[in-house]
C-alpha cells in the first residue's frame, strides 16, 4: 500500500511540506507523535474503494456557487466576502483538510481506474488566487497523475492558430487531473476588453468553447469551472502585500494597474462568457474569494464531492494472485535459504580460523 494515500478505515493526517505521510497501525491509518501538526479526520472508504467523509457538512456549494445554465449571471449579487457557516479560518481547517485527503484519494482511484480525467479551470483577476488555489487545495496530490497549464498572452505561433489550439493539447487524459491557470476564455475576456474581437466574435466563440467541452465530456472528462471573485478594493490590498514581501515581488507587473480601470468591462465581459458557457457537462462556479481559507474550501468540496460521484472503483488484478502469491513465497524461501547458507559459511569459516 502507497502510505501517502492513506487507505482505510480510520486515519490522522500529517500535512508536512504540502505531502501528506501516514503509517499503518492495526488497520489505522496513524502519525509519529513529535513536533508535526496532526490534523484528524474521519473519512470511510467502502468495499469499491470510495472514499466518503462522515460526520458534519458545510453548505451545500455546488448548488449554491453554480451559474445555473441558461440564466443571466450578475457578479454584484456574489458577496466576494462570503464564508459559509465558519467564522474564521481556524474553524474552517479541520473540514478543509478533509476535503484534501478526500481528493488524495480520488486521485489514487482516478490514475488507478484509468476510465475518466478531470479537467479543472481557474479564472479570475489579478490576485484573486488562482496560483493559491492550486496550491492549497491540490498542492497534496501526487504529480504522477496530475498536471497543471498556465496560458498567459498566446505566442506569435499561437497567434496564428485558432484560439483552443494551444489548450487542447494540455487536456488530461484519462487517469490525470489537469489543471488550467486562466485558460482558453482569455479569448472572450481579455480580448473583448481590449477591443482585439467584437462581441459577435466572442459570441461565436462561446459556441465553438461549448462545442469543445462537450467533446472533451463525451471522451470521459469531467469539467470544473471556477472563477475566483474578488473586489476591486481586496485587489488593490493584495497588490500592496505584494510590494511588501520581496519573495511575492516578481508578481509585479505594470498590467496590474493598467487593468484595473477596465474592472467593470471585465465583468461585463465575466458575466457574458459564464452565462453562455455554464452548461451541465461544464458548469462554471462563482468562488467569493477575498476570504483565502473559504476560496480553498470551496473549491475543494466542490471538486471532491464531483468526482465522488464519479463511482471509481480499482481495477482487479490482471494476474493471477493465487500464482503470483506461490511465487513470492518461493522467493522469500530461496532468499532465507541464501541468508542459512552464507551464515553458515561464515561461521565455518570463523571456526577454521579458530
Amino acid at each position: 500500500m502507497d502510505e501517502r494515500f492513506g487507505f482505510g478505515a480510520h486515519f490522522v493526517i500529517l500535512m508536512e511540506e504540502n505531502w501528506t505521510k501516514a503509517i499503518l497501525v492495526n488497520g489505522k491509518m496513524e502519525l509519529p507523535a513529535a513536533r508535526r501538526k496532526i490534523i484528524s479526520s474521519s473519512v470511510d472508504v467502502n468495499g469499491r474503494g470510495e472514499a466518503r467523509i462522515r460526520g458534519g457538512k458545510s453548505v451545500d456549494f455546488r448548488n449554491k456557487l453554480i451559474v445555473n445554465p441558461g440564466q443571466k449571471l450578475r457578479l454584484k449579487d456574489v458577496d466576494p466576502s462570503f464564508k459559509g457557516q465558519h467564522e474564521s479560518q481556524e474553524a474552517a481547517a479541520p473540514e478543509l483538510e478533509r476535503y484534501r485527503q478526500k481528493l488524495v484519494q480520488l486521485q489514487a482511484l482516478l490514475y488507478a481506474e484509468k476510465e475518466h480525467a478531470v479537467l479543472i479551470v481557474l479564472q479570475g483577476m489579478d490576485a484573486s488566487g488562482k496560483d493559491g488555489t492550486i496550491k492549497h487545495v491540490f498542492g497534496a496530490l501526487n504529480p504522477q497523475g496530475a498536471s497543471a497549464a498556465a496560458f498567459k498572452q498566446p505566442t506569435p505561433i499561437e497567434l496564428d492558430h485558432d484560439f483552443l489550439w494551444r489548450v487542447h493539447p494540455h487536456a488530461p487524459p484519462k487517469g490525470w487531473l489537469a489543471i488550467f491557470n486562466r485558460s482558453h476564455y482569455e479569448d472572450v475576456l481579455a480580448t473583448r476588453v481590449h477591443k482585439l474581437v467584437d462581441k459577435p466574435t466572442c459570441t461565436a466563440r462561446y459556441d465553438l468553447i461549448r462545442a469543445f467541452e462537450r467533446g472533451l465530456k463525451e471522451s470521459g472528462t469531467t469539467i470544473l469551472k471556477f472563477f475566483l471573485h474578488i473586489s476591486k478594493e481586496e485587489q488593490l490590498a493584495r497588490f500592496g502585500k505584494r510590494l511588501d514581501d520581496p519573495l511575492r515581488n516578481w508578481k509585479i507587473s505594470e498590467s496590474d494597474y493598467s487593468e484595473r480601470p477596465l474592472w467593470d468591462a471585465y465583468m461585463e465581459a465575466i458575466e457574458d462568457a459564464l452565462s453562455a458557457t455554464s452548461t451541465p457537462d461544464a458548469p462554471w462556479y462563482v468562488i467569493p474569494a477575498n476570504r483565502k481559507w473559504f476560496r480553498n474550501l470551496a473549491v475543494s468540496q466542490i471538486v471532491a464531492d464531483t468526482v465522488e460521484e464519479l463511482g471509481m472503483s480499482f481495477p482487479k488484478p490482471s494476474v493471477d494472485l493465487s500464482d503470483i502469491r506461490r511465487k513470492y513465497h518461493a522467493a522469500v524461501r530461496e532468499e532465507n535459504n541464501k541468508e542459512k547458507g552464507k551464515a553458515g559459511r561464515q561461521e565455518k569459516s570463523a571456526k577454521a580460523q579458530d
